[in-house]
């Protein structure tokens, strides 16, 4: 896969490729692998993110813009970026997770994405990595509602079907994948008065619960 169609989607480009193509290789299939990466990323993320939200939103608490940050970083959130830029399909992974879905398991796509905000942090400093971020989450930050967005997917799904008065929606598993110790779960979230049904995926069934409830939303309120 070619990295410089990945490079336009994150809009950044790397100086240092070698930092990019480790950043894109998990531990399971060599070394240098992301995990170091992905250490720093997440705290030049949490640091940005912070940054961003201090900057937008100049009358919030700081209770409140710490719930916006941990909404935008959690991992389902950055799931959906990665998704999004259609990461995996540019992942290194060895035999195992490749049999196993790792290119399409939340947590994996996720650490991914820090990793990459690691490595552009090494390669152009914190604007470096600040580009990358603005450029992925601008759009994310600039919509957030203060109101909602401090709640989880699955609470702002409830409390919007019981504010129509609706039947709350039903969560089902419907596959798992993986051995016992590294499984991924799929869960439908049905909302049947809107016919609506979507499926997310975790190393979790809660986690599994979230996104498809985030993608749920997503279908009421696009």
């Amino acid at each position: 896969m070619d990295n410089a169609a990945l490079e336009r989607g994150i809009g950044y480009r790397f100086q240092r490729p070698e930092l990019l193509q480790q950043a894109l290789t998990h531990r399971s299939h060599s070394t240098p692998h992301n995990e170091r990466l992905e250490f720093l990323g997440d705290g030049v993320l949490n640091c940005v993110i912070a940054d961003e939200l201090y900057r937008n939103f100049s009358s919030l608490k700081e209770g409140d813009l710490s719930r916006l940050r941990a909404h935008l970083v959690r991992q389902e959130s950055l799931h959906l970026v990665a998704q999004n830029l259609h990461l995996g399909d540019f992942l290194q992974l060895g035999e195992g997770e490749i049999k196993s879905g790792g290119f399409n398991r939340p947590s994996i796509l996720a650490d991914t994405f820090e990793a990459l905000v690691g490595a552009a942090f090494l390669d152009g400093g914190f604007e470096g990595a600040q580009q990358l971020i603005r450029h992925l989450l601008k759009a994310q930050i600039e919509t957030l509602d203060p109101k909602l967005h401090g709640k989880d997917a699955k609470t702002q799904l409830q409390e919007l079907l019981q504010g129509r008065h609706m039947n709350l929606p039903s969560y089902s598993v419907v596959a798992t994948q993986g051995a016992a110790h590294s499984q991924l779960f799929e869960v439908e979230c049905a909302i049947d008065a809107l016919q609506i049904r979507t499926t997310g995926s975790g190393t979790s069934r809660r986690l599994a619960e979230q996104e498809a409830a985030t993608l749920a939303l997503q279908k009421i309120q696009p």
